[in-house]
């Protein structure tokens, strides 16, 4: 029961933040709200700090990776952007005509506080915690892995509109939508899945939490700096 109950709290989530709701700040509100309503599920359902990778170790544990992980995605997106190829990946259009504040309110306040919390604290937290607890490890990650992956449906729905180098793969009208958001889906569900051996290996919950935040906040911060001085058009 509590894990069905957490899977239709996010499937409300999902719904209000991707088609009922509008703005950044309803965002976060309904994000640290629904946090706070699965870590009482995962409270009702018996587990510990240790198991959702929140106790005093797991988050010392998190603070060494945190950099590291940090340091590997600038990296990685440095080198992307150094490349003329690369620099496609950047090419979307969300991030053009935003503000040097509306971005780092994204990268400081929405992506932290609003997306990686409450997907952290669902997928690799309470979700991976419940379902190891009663299945293992290798069920953990598969089951949250998929949900995480179906997480992204909705939002997925204008991404070859919106992204050039996605748009070139599957095409920008309408009959890129499906093939375009199955890959992302897909994507996701792989993402999820290193997620997952991350918070195992690691023993900390801030360890894919980190990397999460820094996937997210850092494409975005570079995407609208690529807009500004590295991409034409």
């Amino acid at each position: 029961m509590p894990i069905v109950c957490s899977v239709a709290v996010l499937a409300a989530v999902n719904l209000l933040n991707n088609w009922l709701l509008r703005g950044p700040v309803a965002y976060v509100v309904v994000c640290v709200t629904a946090t706070g309503v699965l870590l009482l599920l995962a409270r009702f359902d018996g587990l510990t700090a240790a198991d959702l990778g929140l106790d005093a170790e797991g988050v010392r544990r998190g603070l060494r990776w945190a950099p590291v992980l940090a340091g590997a995605v600038v990296l990685v997106l440095v080198l992307l952007l150094a490349v003329p190829a690369g620099r496609e990946v950047f090419r979307d259009a969300r991030a053009v005509g935003l503000s040097g504040g509306h971005v780092l309110g994204q990268a400081l306040v929405r992506v932290p506080f609003g997306t990686v919390l409450l997907e952290e604290t669902a997928f690799r937290g309470v979700l991976w915690a419940m379902i190891r607890r009663r299945c293992g490890t290798a069920w953990a990650t598969a089951v949250s892995s998929l949900l995480f992956g179906l997480w992204h449906l909705m939002p997925a729905r204008g991404l070859n509109r919106s992204n050039t180098a996605v748009a070139e793969v599957f095409g920008g009208g309408s009959a890129g939508v499906v093939p375009a958001v199955t890959a992302a889906i897909v994507l996701m569900i792989a993402a999820g899945a290193v997620l997952c051996e991350l918070r195992r290996r690691s023993g900390s919950l801030l360890a894919p939490a980190a990397l999460h935040w820094a996937v997210n906040g850092f494409s975005y911060a570079f995407a609208w700096a690529a807009a500004r001085w590295w991409l034409d058009g």
